[in-house]
C-alpha cells in the first residue's frame, strides 16, 4: 500500500513520537530544544505531532540536541563499549562561551535532567547570573583555580581554590570572578 501525506510510514510515526517523548523525558520546552538543536520551534510541534517528515538533516541535529546517533533517536540499542567518553574538543558540549565566560557541559548529554555536570571558567570580573530554577533545585560548587563571590538569594560567601559550596538554585543566584586571574569551577546542578 502506497503511503500518502495524511498516511506517515510507520518508521516517521515512530520517529515523532520519540522525538516527543525524549523532549517529555527531559523536561524541555519546545523552545528549549529549538535552541538546543537550531530546528525552530514551529518545526518541531509539527513533527511531534507527526504533520511533518523531518529530513535527515533535521533529524541529525535533533539527535545531537539529545547527544544521541541517529539510530539511537530512532530507539536501537546502542552497541560497543559501555564507556561514554566527552573530549575536551567536542564542541557539542560547550554550552557558553564568550568572552567572561565558558561553560562546558561534562554530563552527557542525553541523562534525564536531573543532574547535570559543568566546568565553568570565569574571566576576571566575569559573572554567571542565574535566574531561579525548578522548585527544590540544588547546586554544588567547587573552586579548583581562582576566588569567587557565590550569591543564592540573600547570602553570600567568598571561595577559594579548593573550597566547595552547596547553595538553593531555587531562587536567583550568581558566581563572581573576584580574583585577578581566571576563575575554574566544578558545579553539579541538581533537580528534585
Amino acid at each position: 500500500m502506497a503511503t500518502t501525506a495524511d498516511t506517515p510510514e510507520p518508521a516517521v510515526s515512530a520517529l515523532c513520537r520519540r522525538i516527543r517523548e525524549l523532549r517529555s523525558e527531559r523536561d524541555w520546552t519546545l523552545e528549549q530544544l529549538s535552541r538546543a538543536s537550531g530546528v525552530s520551534r514551529s518545526m518541531l510541534s509539527q513533527i511531534e505531532r507527526n504533520q511533518a517528515n523531518p529530513t535527515l538533516a533535521v533529524a541529525l541535529r535533533i539527535a545531537q540536541a539529545f547527544g544521541l546517533t541517529i539510530g539511537e533517536l530512532m530507539g536501537e540499542a546502542a552497541t560497543g563499549s559501555t564507556l561514554e567518553v566527552i573530549r575536551a574538543a567536542d564542541n557539542r558540549h560547550n554550552y557558553r562561551s564568550d568572552e567572561t565566560c565558558s561553560i562546558r557541559t561534562l554530563s552527557p548529554l542525553h541523562l534525564e535532567k536531573d543532574v547535570e555536570f559543568y566546568e565553568v571558567r570565569l574571566a576576571p570580573r566575569g559573572t554567571l547570573d542565574s535566574a531561579a530554577h525548578f522548585r527544590g533545585t540544588r547546586e554544588f560548587l567547587t573552586v579548583t583555580r581562582g576566588k569567587v563571590r557565590v550569591r543564592s538569594g540573600n547570602d553570600a560567601s567568598e571561595l577559594e581554590t579548593g573550597d566547595s559550596v552547596n547553595y538553593p538554585a531555587d531562587v536567583p543566584h550568581s558566581i563572581e570572578n573576584t580574583g585577578r586571574g581566571e576563575a575554574v569551577l566544578f558545579l553539579v546542578v541538581i533537580y528534585r
